[in-house]
């Protein structure tokens, strides 16, 4: 039985969603406020430390401060209560398909297959570094620190870190696949959460500072950057060609056509996953390869997309005029200081062994992107995008796409869908390497 006087009530100053959600809306009202503000101090800040990073970063600052908390623990008539807040769920889930509708409805569909083969170079580089990355670092953490690395059978380290590299080539239903594959020790799995939430945060923190700079960066890769440019010149001409001053009715329909269209994406999402999961014996399988497919999150992702990519082959494309794009940005605001929540910065302290095997791992990973960018002369763009389309899935490569230009964000949604579909497979190779690392070194 559990003791109840070892579960510590972790209830945070304020746990209502409601309260929270307000916190969130001011800490971003804020950042936008003093970015906005011209000379001095702020002006200067900002030309070092970008918006959007700011807007990621504070809410993990409450986070860290028990101030706000996405999970806790309260102890109610001596019995340990799990809470969970849904911010994060209902970011994720409406407003992001939400940001994806409104920012792709004005896009060139031609303009973005123009990019040219560049921008999936990049994504399958970023793929590669995760797969080799995982067994280096835990070969030369294994060598320095024996003990971190320690582990038989369903204890062994390197089935935990199967699940890291699930996530960082995908997301969390190939996240999900290896835990079920390798079946990892369900108690030591909260560990490698931990780490894929903190190096996943930080990796994306530093590819946002990196974006004000996306030019100095470009400079030094020697990277053609027409290709981006003229796609972002495109939508821009279009969204000023089409600009007018909106009215209620505008809004209510843009409104109205975009949630529709996010209902209609989740009702799709839903039974196609079900149909899947019922009919196709290689995705029911949680240990198949195959089996992110049966993701509602892909699916609902994916939906929103083609309707977002359909709407601009129609006059919907027109409603950029009133500022759809910008609308989008919101929401994509909303999700960054949701994302943020999730991220304590005090684990650091509690597991530095695996949080030290995280940083090579991802050190790696940034590395062999670098290099191959300078080798191709790849934008910074793509740099970024191709890793969080990695890292972070289809929740953040539109966010770091965006943070470059709202008319980009399709672009991270579209590679965030090839990792789900690579995502599986390439983590099983990492497995199978780490595997073969752990008998080499003999710590299994």
């Amino acid at each position: 039985m559990t003791d109840i006087t070892r579960i510590k009530d972790t209830t945070p100053v304020f746990s209502n969603d409601i309260i929270v959600f307000g916190l969130l809306m001011g800490l971003l009202a804020l950042v936008f406020y003093t970015s906005s503000l011209k000379g001095g101090f702020w002006e200067k800040f900002y030309k070092i430390v970008p918006a959007l990073l700011l807007a990621y970063v504070l809410p993990a600052v409450l986070t860290s401060s028990n101030i706000i908390a996405t999970h806790w623990v309260s102890i109610e008539d001596g019995k340990p209560v799990a809470h969970q807040s849904q911010l994060y769920y209902i970011a994720s889930r409406v407003l992001l398909p939400a940001s994806l509708i409104l920012m792709t409805l004005s896009i060139d569909l031609k303009a973005v297959f123009r990019l040219g083969p560049k921008a999936l170079i990049m994504f399958f580089t970023g793929t590669v570094g995760i797969v080799i990355g995982g067994p280096i670092a835990l070969f030369l953490v294994g060598s320095i620190s024996p003990d971190t690395v320690a582990g038989t059978g369903h204890d062994a380290l390197w089935r935990g870190l199967s699940t890291l590299a699930g996530s960082w080539i995908g997301g969390g239903a190939n996240q999900a696949a290896m835990l079920e594959i390798f079946e990892y020790n369900p108690k030591k799995y909260g560990a490698t959460v931990l780490v894929d939430i903190f190096v996943a945060n930080i990796w994306m923190a530093l590819l946002l500072i990196g974006v004000p700079r996306a030019q100095k960066i470009d400079r030094w890769l020697k990277a053609d950057t027409s290709a981006i440019e003229e796609l972002k010149q495109k939508v821009m001409a279009f969204a000023k060609k089409v600009q007018r001053i909106p009215t209620l009715t505008d809004y209510m329909i843009l409104f109205g056509i975009t949630f529709f269209a996010v209902a209609v994406s989740f009702w799709g999402a839903t039974h196609i996953s079900e149909f899947l999961h019922k009919h196709i014996a290689f995705v029911a399988d949680k240990k198949s390869p195959f089996s992110s497919f049966g993701s509602q999150f892909f699916w609902l992702i994916s939906l929103a997309t083609v309707f977002g990519i359909a709407f601009s082959f129609t006059k919907i494309k027109k409603y950029e005029g009133v500022g759809a794009s910008k609308i989008g940005s919101v929401f994509i605001y909303i999700l960054v200081a949701t994302i943020g929540m999730k991220m304590d910065l005090t684990e650091i302290l509690k597991n530095p062994g695996l949080i030290f095997i995280g940083l090579i791992w991802m050190s790696i990973h940034a590395l062999l992107l670098i290099g191959v960018a300078k080798l191709i002369r790849a934008p910074y763009f793509f740099l970024a995008v191709g890793s969080q389309a990695n890292v972070g899935g289809a929740a953040s490569a539109p966010v770091v796409a965006a943070a470059f230009h709202p008319s980009l964000a399709s672009v991270g949604v579209m590679l965030a869908v090839v990792g789900y579909v690579v995502g599986t497979l390439a983590a099983l190779a990492a497995a199978i390497l780490m595997e073969l690392v752990s008998k080499f070194m003999g710590i299994i």
